[in-house]
């Protein structure tokens, strides 16, 4: 089922929120990928919005970033 415009909208502001957190650590894309052990290639994917993610996913990259949920959910 294709996701709605709504929906996309979602996944590009949490893609931006976490790229926004992880610019602010100071952390790369490769070590944000180590820490909650993601492919580098999803990470990029996160950030840009380009893939819907599981909560578990999210809940890993808001381990390793160390941050409140309201900074990263839209």
């Amino acid at each position: 089922m294709p996701l709605s415009i709504h929906q996309k909208n979602d996944l590009r502001r949490l893609g931006g929120n976490i790229r926004r957190e992880r610019t602010a650590r100071a952390i790369t894309q490769e070590r944000l990928a180590e820490l909650a052990d993601l492919n580098l290639r999803t990470v990029q994917k996160i950030e840009a919005g380009n893939i819907n993610i599981l909560i578990t996913t999210v809940l890993r990259i808001q381990r390793a970033l160390a941050c409140p949920w309201p900074k990263l959910l839209p």
